[in-house]
């Protein structure tokens, strides 16, 4: 099964219902329509290969993953157990992709200032100046606090949800979440 594309789509923060709507999207799947896979790439593509990049640090294998995930989405839609965490089970695909694919080769790049421009680069209210300050900024967090800052910021989930996919304590990821923070404000002043 072939994608539209392998670039993620521009989509809208988390909503209230979302994760309804995403349910059902993904019951859909499970019964083989094409158009909920379509509208659930449109929907969550973003959040996913945001993750994938921060993880791989690697935009043509985080769009690898962004391909790969949607087909295990297809492949494995009957299986979602509905629990109101549709993106939460479908980064969670995201990670075990990721994961499997530096197993694979064993290995890490570091992350190219231009790879986080596709987060930035549809976001009207951002100017050129602000793309600008947002990568030099994502360059001074490491690993996991950019991971954080990453699936807070632009997935819109909630602290919870991401030490359950990064399977971390819930009190480290917000120790990780404001000590980035405080990296950021300090590097803007």
């Amino acid at each position: 099964m072939l994608l539209y594309s392998c670039k993620p789509v521009k989509t809208e923060k988390k909503q209230k219902g979302d994760d309804v709507d995403t349910e059902k999207l993904l019951q859909g799947i499970s019964a083989g329509d094409k158009a909920s896979l379509e509208q659930l790439y449109l929907r969550t593509s973003s959040a996913v290969y945001g993750f994938a990049l921060s993880i791989l640090k690697n935009a043509h294998d985080a769009e690898d993953v962004l391909h790969d995930c949607y087909i295990a989405v297809w492949e494995n839609a009957a299986g979602y157990r509905p629990q109101g965490k549709p993106l939460a089970w479908i980064l969670t695909i995201t990670k075990n992709l990721c994961m499997q694919l530096l197993r694979g080769r064993k290995r890490s790049s570091e992350l190219a200032e231009d790879d986080w421009e596709p987060y930035f680069t549809d976001a009207d209210s951002i100017s050129v100046e602000d793309r600008c300050i947002i990568g030099l900024c994502m360059e001074k967090l490491d690993d996991t606090e950019r991971q954080i800052v990453s699936l807070h910021a632009i997935t819109g989930l909630r602290h919870r949800e991401i030490a359950s996919i990064l399977g971390l304590p819930l009190s480290t990821v917000l120790s990780k979440y404001t000590r980035a923070l405080k990296k950021l404000r300090k590097h803007l002043q």
